[in-house]
């Protein structure tokens, strides 16, 4: 009995073990193409991907709230991964090596952020994020997988292009020079009095040097969207036929191989006979970067090479990271639980996966989330406890140590077709199917993130996204609020059920409102009004709050300035069925009693009837 429970306290437990066993290990098939493409997409090389997938999968299961998740890279994450890592080579003056730490740096903390997330309770709140935003961000994602590798499934590489690289060595040299005046100022050399020094460090400039920084910014140029697109039409005058074919083949196979089984994993099955087509008959392909043998080495430099400004400028897209993941993670996790019949623990499965992806970033892996397909797979294939995507890590390990030589040799055209076919299964067509259909202000949303995120910025896309859904939300809510807001007297108010026995002459000098829903900052205008819509010979005005729920500091504040011009002008305020938060709120601030004595409050109509009629 206690080894039951002692393994079932982990969340798993030996009696699946051949399902968790054959789960594990088609995911990570699965996984093993996607890993290395996402890595070759990130820039960091595809061994980044692989350790990723590797670290993330095996601890986000062992630590998560979703016992049949696999995780690892996404798409999503990815994307958001692409805009960290140009950012931070560019800072590094292109060098990969010397930015890697930073890098590193900002997918550990966003790790740590997760951790955090669900330690404080987060969890639970993901599910309030408008689907609009999400849609839209998530089109935005297959839009930059597809664009952005165009060019490599081309064969074009802008920083091999020598005549455009030339175009970019004035920019090039300039850069470099500003560079020296900018250490002779940390130096506190001045540069007008000893000009000689600034002349002997520019003399030392190499030609190496000026086109590094040429092929930089040739690189940064043609990236993104917007730089794929300005860089096509040169790109296409340059395409490498054998490239071309290597992707083409690829993504037909993905495609036309599911219409035959869908049991086999279709890009697994497109990576090999691609690889093994150019492999086998020794054709002139670009390869992968070297996948390093060996075990992954944590990369000390993360803790060693610290610097709190050059990573700075990437907290907020480190918190963005972290919400993603979140985010993608926990969907994925509904879908589990819909697939196995269970209930998973969101703030466990946020820590989960925040650990996953702090160990992945000290090896130097790309971070990851729960991926629906992968998990999916698992489940089919029998996969129950966390011991499945443990497995799966595992089997990704051992394909690393066994078969790390022979992956380096997969043509990048190969990963770069993989991941078109990501992009175009990535985008939510049941999102763009119903923009004829949806609301007028949530296909506004969805179209500025879609835009916004395509061409601009990922991170600032979501955020506008929720501050423009949160505008829409609150003016929606107001106005529902405010509908029916004017004040009448009870002879011409739809009259509740129990406010029908006044006498017609009493009822003449008594208004009532009817407050319906919260009261806070985006319902405040129209309350405002009521002490403007009360005539002189009204005696007494009655609130029913039995619907109103909530108060805000606004709604309470619109409150005490209606009373006041109410009391001001001889008008008696009942409050009926006043609601515990609103009534705690309104003692805070006198409102009750100095405004409206305790006697004026009643718990319900009748009470209040009674009291008018005993004292009129």
């Amino acid at each position: 009995m206690n080894n039951k429970d002692n393994n079932n306290k982990f969340g798993f437990n030996f009696k699946h073990f051949k399902g968790d066993l054959f789960g594990g290990i088609t995911a990570g098939i699965v996984a093993l193409p996607l890993a290395l493409a996402f890595g070759v997409s990130s820039g960091l090389g595809p061994s980044a991907g692989l350790y990723g997938a590797i670290f993330v999968s095996f601890f986000a299961a062992l630590f998560g709230g979703t016992n049949t998740q696999i995780s690892g890279p996404t798409a999503p994450m990815t994307a958001v991964s692409m805009v960290v890592i140009a950012g931070i080579i560019a800072t590094f003056e292109g060098d990969v090596t010397k930015a890697l730490p930073a890098i590193l740096t900002v997918f550990l903390l966003a790790g740590l952020i997760q951790i955090g997330l669900g330690f404080i309770g987060l969890g639970k709140y993901i599910k309030y994020i408008p689907y609009p935003v999400v849609s839209g961000f998530m089109t935005a994602i297959g839009v930059i997988i597809l664009v952005t590798q165009i060019l490599p499934s081309i064969g074009y590489y802008p920083k091999e292009d020598t005549e455009y690289v030339n175009q970019f060595k004035p920019y090039a040299e300039e850069i470099i020079l500003d560079n020296i005046l900018k250490d002779e100022a940390g130096e506190g050399i001045l540069v007008l009095e000893d000009f000689k020094q600034t002349i002997n460090r520019a003399e030392n400039i190499t030609q190496d040097q000026i086109l590094k920084e040429s092929k930089t910014l040739a690189k940064k140029n043609a990236s993104g969207v917007i730089g794929s697109l300005k860089i096509l039409p040169r790109a296409l005058q340059n395409i490498n036929w054998l490239e071309l074919l290597l992707a083409l083949g690829t993504i037909i196979i993905i495609f036309g191989f599911k219409k035959i089984t869908t049991k086999v994993p279709s890009t697994l099955v497109a990576l090999l006979v691609m690889s093994g087509i150019a492999i086998g008959f020794k054709l002139n392909y670009r390869p992968i970067e070297e996948i390093p043998s060996g075990l992954p080495i944590p990369n000390l430099g993360i803790f060693t090479d610290f610097s709190f400004s050059s990573i700075s400028p990437f907290i907020f897209t480190a918190l963005t990271l972290a919400l993603l993941g979140a985010i993608d993670s926990l969907l994925t996790s509904v879908v589990a639980d819909n697939m196995t019949k269970t209930k998973h623990k969101p703030n466990k499965e946020l820590i989960g996966q925040g650990i996953g992806n702090t160990i992945a970033a000290i090896f130097g892996g790309i971070p990851g989330a729960g991926a629906t397909i992968r998990t999916v797979v698992n489940i089919n294939a029998g996969g129950k406890t966390k011991l499945s995507g443990m497995v799966a890590g595992i089997l990704l390990l051992l394909i690393l140590l066994a078969l790390g030589p022979i992956a380096s040799q997969i043509p990048a055209a190969v990963l770069a077709g993989i991941l078109i076919t990501v992009g175009i299964g990535v985008m939510d067509y049941k999102g763009l199917k119903a923009i004829p259909y949806m609301p007028k202000p949530e296909v506004i949303i969805m179209i500025v993130v879609l835009v916004l995120s395509s061409v601009w910025n990922l991170v600032y896309a979501v955020g506008i996204g929720l501050v423009i859904a949160s505008l829409m939300f609150m003016k929606k809510i107001g106005d529902l609020t405010a509908e029916r807001s004017n004040v009448k007297s009870l002879l011409k108010e739809k009259a509740w059920e129990d406010e029908k026995g006044f006498s017609k002459e009493l009822a003449e000098t008594i208004f009532i409102k009817h407050i319906k829903g919260p009261l806070f900052f985006g319902s405040t205008s129209d309350f405002q009004a009521l002490s403007k819509q009360i005539p002189e010979h009204a005696s007494t005005v009655i609130v029913r709050m039995g619907r109103m729920q909530y108060i805000d500091q606004s709604g309470l504040y619109a409150m005490e300035d209606v009373l006041v011009d109410l009391v001001k002008n001889g008008k008696k305020v009942l409050f009926v069925n006043l609601i515990e938060q609103p009534k705690y709120m309104m003692e805070r601030i006198d409102i009750i009693p100095d405004l409206v004595p305790k006697e004026h409050l009643f718990d319900n109509f009748d009470d209040c009837l009674a009291w008018i009629k005993n004292n009129n």
